[in-house]
């Protein structure tokens, strides 16, 4: 059974970084058929995915996330997401989530969600 567990500030200032990490147990971030991705929920909205890293490192985002990075440590099984310069309209439930499938272009599914952890933005 994997799991993922979010980790991270709930309460990020204007202007600065938002970063999040999400500790995957039960399986490798390395394994061959899987990426692992995040996404979130604003108050209010639907879900929108920003990016993933795929079991070899590589990193593709969604057009709409400029100012999103997603790195990993592979010693600790986690992936990280950075949000730089954040402004209200980035407070959500942020979510990381393992994909299954090929590689980038053949991902299918997302079949294990984190619970979730509320990033709220406010001075």
């Amino acid at each position: 059974q994997v799991q993922l567990q979010e980790s991270g500030p709930g309460l990020v200032k204007p202007s600065q970084t938002l970063s999040l990490t999400c500790t995957v147990a039960g399986g490798s971030i390395t394994t061959n058929y899987y990426g692992w991705s995040w996404i979130r929920q604003p108050p209010g909205k639907g879900l929108e995915w920003m990016g993933v890293i795929t079991n070899d490192g590589s990193t593709y985002y969604s057009p709409s996330q400029s100012r999103t990075s997603i790195s990993r440590d592979t010693s600790k099984n986690q992936f990280s997401l950075q949000v730089r310069s954040v402004t209200p309209e980035d407070t959500a439930v942020y979510y990381c989530a393992r994909l299954e499938g090929a590689g980038w272009g053949s991902y299918y599914a997302m079949d294990y969600w984190g619970k979730g952890t509320q990033v709220t933005v406010s001075s």
